[in-house]
């Protein structure tokens, strides 16, 4: 047994553990799925305006009887400035999605990963030591740090903690 100061390591804590962070990142994931939605929002908007603008254009054309000026018919001329640049936004906007999209991948695979370590955990480890192990090693294989912003994770608490014993 250990004194007051090394508390014991018990299997079921990084069973939690494991399956906290997959809930964080699970979490994460619905909040940038919300972002998401407000983004296909968003570009359904952006392509109605530019439907609008493309039919006004042609019922404009179509509807002339009137000879042409060089510049096209009275009445049909279209904004292609700002034609394109809402053309240019909704391309923007479809890379953030598509970046937003892969990025939530990662983060639910990451999330399964976890879910799947705590299983292993909970299944094949008894020593509270060789659970901490595998968590670190596992966190460091996947730079799991890089996907908590607001939360340490146990590959920086046992770095944090290397590094002031070192001092």
């Amino acid at each position: 047994m250990s004194d007051d100061t090394d508390p014991e390591l018990v299997v079921e804590d990084f069973v939690d553990y494991c399956h906290t962070q997959a809930g964080l990142l699970s979490g994460r994931v619905e909040t940038m799925r919300a972002e998401a939605d407000d983004l296909l929002s968003e570009i359904d908007e952006d392509m109605a305006e530019l439907r609008s603008q493309l039919e006004d254009h042609a019922a404009a054309t179509e509807g002339t009887e009137a000879p042409s000026t060089p510049g096209g018919p009275a009445g049909a001329d279209i904004d292609i400035e700002a034609f394109e640049d809402v053309e240019r936004d909704v391309k923007e906007k479809q890379q953030l999605l598509e970046a937003k999209q892969t990025r939530m991948e990662i983060f639910q695979k990451l999330a399964g990963a976890y879910t799947d370590l705590a299983e292993e955990l909970d299944a094949d480890v008894d020593d509270g030591e060789a659970a901490l192990s595998r968590v670190v090693e596992f966190e460091a294989e996947r730079d799991a740090p890089l996907y908590f912003e607001e939360r340490g994770t146990m590959l920086e608490a046992a770095t944090d903690s290397e590094s002031e014993e070192s001092e």
